[in-house]
């Protein structure tokens, strides 16, 4: 599925395992313990990638400044944020947020299959979440060796979803923009 947007390529798979889930007989005890067991398999890798990516980013420790003008809140009359960072710092937020995020899936998913007692889910959240790791940013620069340049280059862009219209802009590192927040006086302080 090269060439498509990731969006599309997890609805492809979301639908393809609803598809088998509904020939996987649940209600024997042995297939929903392998299900359970790819489910926490799937998030100890998952946990090892993003351990691995900390220790990679700690290693580095990479001082260059960064500075970029982060955007005010949606519905906000407020202007955008200067924010005066490190690459090591701003890397380490970004884990942080994806761990928090990871975090957030398994407790979800924990409710759901442990009090509302649904299995189906157990299969495309073995997947998606995993996928969603590789694909992520920090994966591709710490893990696969990729150039922080392009679209890898810091401030990350927002990755683009349906909810995009309703979301304030993406950050600013443009010159212009980092200038025009520092002459206003609207923040600059140093995140450690």
């Amino acid at each position: 599925m090269v060439g498509l947007s990731p969006q599309i390529t997890n609805l492809v798979i979301i639908l393809g395992v609803m598809q088998i889930a509904k020939k996987i007989p649940f209600e024997d005890p042995t297939v929903l313990n392998a299900c359970r067991a790819a489910y926490v398999v799937s998030n100890l890798i998952i946990l090892g990638i993003y351990l691995y990516i900390k220790s990679v980013v700690d290693k580095k420790k990479d001082m260059t400044t960064l500075k970029y003008v982060e955007p005010a809140p949606m519905g906000s009359s407020e202007e955008g944020k200067l924010v005066t960072t490190t690459v090591h710092a701003y890397d380490i937020t970004q884990l942080k947020t994806l761990m928090r995020s990871q975090m957030m899936g398994v407790g979800m998913m924990g409710v759901m299959h442990l009090y509302f007692h649904y299995t189906n889910p157990l299969l495309i959240q073995s997947i998606i979440p995993l996928k969603g790791a590789l694909e992520a940013n920090l994966t591709k620069i710490h893990l696969f060796g990729q150039p922080a340049s392009g679209d890898l280059k810091r401030p990350f862009k927002q990755a683009a979803g349906f909810m995009q219209g309703l979301q304030s802009g993406p950050a600013q590192s443009d010159k212009k923009a980092v200038e025009a927040a520092e002459r206003s006086g609207r923040g600059g302080a140093k995140e450690e």
